[in-house]
């Protein structure tokens, strides 16, 4: 093979036979660094599954407020915006985990955990949507997916009694003919559960769904159920960049991701 080969897995594979990631916008790095030109793949799907924190909504000031009042009542100091941000993306128990113990894998005991986890819930339920906007080409997105007759839905690791005020709250609960949380299901994210239950609610196979999301935690459900996925750039992977995710493209807004799609 001489020069770049473009697969269907979203990737550029070059002579070396090596696998160099390239987004949607249309170019990947060649051997001088430069961009070259490529085509831009497209996603024949029925249905797309959209992530909640950190792709549809910008929510870590509502949960950076709740977990600082959290340690506030425990005695404890606050946590820096952007420590609370790597902390988001595994649900609300391992978001207060690991504010207890200002680690990504560390585990409060049982009771320290209890009440803090209690506290966090009563501040959240405050705090919740206060400070969330939506993030740039959201709303154009969701219009043009819906428009295009995709079917659309929430999958998100943020308990039930939270996640459905917030997107009422934001105007987008209308777009969406269904929400699963982190506590809909057994199995939340990076478990595929919550995506195989979009599929056997819509009656479409998991090759004939896209998901779309921000963080290492939507990649590994997408890919466990079969899926193709997108990500965002911007919102909370845990610290890790988002160029090292296994997905199909990076797309820079859901408008972006929107014009990506034929429905099929």
């Amino acid at each position: 093979m001489s020069g770049d080969d473009v697969s269907g897995d979203g990737m550029v594979r070059d002579d070396r036979g090596g696998r160099v990631r390239r987004d949607a916008s249309g170019g990947h790095p060649g051997a001088d660094g430069a961009v070259a030109p490529v085509a831009a793949p497209r996603f024949a799907v029925s249905a797309v599954i959209i992530d909640l924190d950190g792709t549809l909504l910008d929510t870590v000031a509502d949960l950076a407020a709740a977990v600082n009042a959290m340690l506030a009542e425990l005695g404890r100091a606050p946590l820096p915006l952007e420590r609370v941000r790597d902390f988001v993306g595994k649900g609300a128990e391992v978001l207060v985990h690991r504010a207890l113990t200002d680690t990504f894998d560390g585990r409060a005991g049982d009771a320290e955990f209890a009440p803090a986890m209690a506290a966090f819930l009563r501040h959240y339920q405050r705090e919740n949507g206060l400070h969330a906007r939506c993030y740039p080409g959201v709303v154009e997105g969701l219009d043009a997916m819906r428009a295009a007759g995709l079917r659309l839905a929430v999958v998100t690791n943020k308990p039930h009694a939270f996640t459905v005020p917030l997107l009422h709250q934001q105007g987008l609960s209308g777009y969406f003919e269904l929400v699963v949380s982190g506590d809909s299901l057994p199995r939340k994210k990076p478990d595929p559960m919550p995506m195989l239950h979009v599929c056997a609610c819509f009656g479409v196979p998991p090759e004939r769904m896209l998901a779309i999301g921000d963080s290492v935690n939507d990649a590994r459900a997408a890919r466990a159920a079969g899926m193709r996925v997108m990500a965002v750039p911007y919102g909370y992977n845990e610290g890790l960049e988002v160029h090292a995710l296994d997905v199909d493209a990076i797309v820079e807004s859901l408008h972006h991701a929107a014009s990506l799609v034929d429905c099929v």
